[in-house]
């Protein structure tokens, strides 16, 4: 209970900062989040805001979208529209039974539910302060290969994780990223090159994402040439793509492919214009997520590894791509996964997930161990 007493204090005092009379609304999936979901109220009231609990059942919300026709997708809208006016915050708790609720919902239907909803979840990722965090459930400690308390135990403590001293950990990687122009990317069938000039880098310690830990920014939009492949699961809408590669030009992707289904790849990387460009590079910083296990809000955090992202860019990042997709791909880099390097400006900074400059080392933790 204490560690949920802790992560309850974060969210509302470090990731949203609730002021008196904010409101707030707390969704949540599974009955076996409403200890954290007591929690996060109490201390809510305790600044006087006010909050709203929301439930969402995984498997009736599943049974709609397989379901969906216009009437469903513009009362979607108009639920979330209502949200995105009436509250201030927003907590999202999920709690994962299943990664392939997606996998039967008619992806047209899908896009063209993501398009109606696109303008309210705008407003609410850009103008409104939000966090997300995954619950640890069964499923997720089978992905991540562990008997269900010891996974509950490494979710809690990556969760709660110093993020002011992680803040200032990152303070030298964003002003080193500010000032480069020309990245490199090397590593097992994978060498890409492109631009961050002139891109702002956003530090992520525990504001929105739990757990967290990265830097990100943007390339340059066409800047980008060469081939990366990823070694960690790609979930999407109900598929796990694997060993997915992708080869660009210019920016854009001109070939994509994976060890199990290529052509659904290709199929969401269609689905605009500006999916089949990259919206976000980041760096994962989090020491103490080290492997991968299909969920990406873990999975980008990983220390040692980047992060490319096909679709669209963030605003306070923009490299004026846009596109209903976000898309975070994940490579480690460490020794473990293959190693690799990544180079700023033709000056290698990276090597096997271990930064070599003086003033990133601090950055390592215990990746070198």
């Amino acid at each position: 209970m204490e560690r949920i007493e802790k992560l309850g204090e974060i969210i509302v005092n470090h990731s949203i900062k609730v002021k008196e009379n904010e409101k707030v609304l707390i969704t949540y999936e599974n009955e076996a989040t409403m200890p954290l979901v007591k929690v996060l109220v109490k201390e809510i009231l305790k600044h006087k805001g006010v909050p709203t609990i929301k439930y969402i059942d995984s498997e009736i919300n599943n049974i709609i979208k397989e379901n969906l026709n216009d009437l469903i997708i513009e009362n979607k809208k108009n639920t979330l529209k209502f949200e995105v006016e009436e509250y201030d915050s927003f907590i999202q708790i999920r709690y994962t039974l299943s990664d392939y609720y997606d996998r039967f919902v008619d992806s047209d239907l899908n896009n063209k539910l993501k398009k109606a909803l696109s303008k309210y979840k705008d407003i609410q990722v850009n103008k409104k302060k939000w966090v997300l965090l995954n619950y640890p459930s069964i499923v997720d400690a089978y992905k991540a290969k562990m008997p269900y308390e010891t996974f509950f135990n490494f979710a809690f403590d990556v969760m709660t994780a110093p993020y002011e001293e992680m803040y200032k950990d990152m303070l030298p990687l964003k002003e080193l990223m500010e000032k480069t122009d020309k990245v490199r990317i090397k590593g097992e069938n994978t060498d890409i090159t492109f631009s961050i000039k002139g891109l702002p880098a956003i530090i992520c310690s525990g504001e929105s994402n739990i757990p967290d830990g990265e830097v990100f920014t943007a390339p340059v939009r066409d800047s980008i040439n060469g081939t990366i492949t990823f070694n960690t699961p790609s979930p999407y809408d109900g598929f796990v793509f694997e060993d997915v590669s992708l080869t660009l030009k210019n920016g854009k992707i001109v070939e994509a492919k994976c060890k199990n289904n290529s052509s659904k790849l290709n199929e969401i990387l269609d689905t605009d214009e500006g999916s089949r460009y990259i919206g976000e590079f980041s760096f994962g910083l989090n020491p103490k997520i080290l492997n991968p296990i299909g969920d990406i809000l873990y999975d980008e955090k990983i220390g040692g590894s980047i992060h490319f992202t096909p679709g669209t860019a963030y605003k306070e990042c923009n490299n004026g791509n846009t596109s209903d997709i976000h898309w975070d791909m994940v490579l480690i880099q460490r020794k473990d996964y293959g190693g690799g390097e990544v180079y700023f400006d033709d000056v290698l900074i990276r090597k096997d997930g271990l930064f070599v400059l003086e003033e990133l080392k601090n950055l390592n933790y215990d990746l070198d161990k």
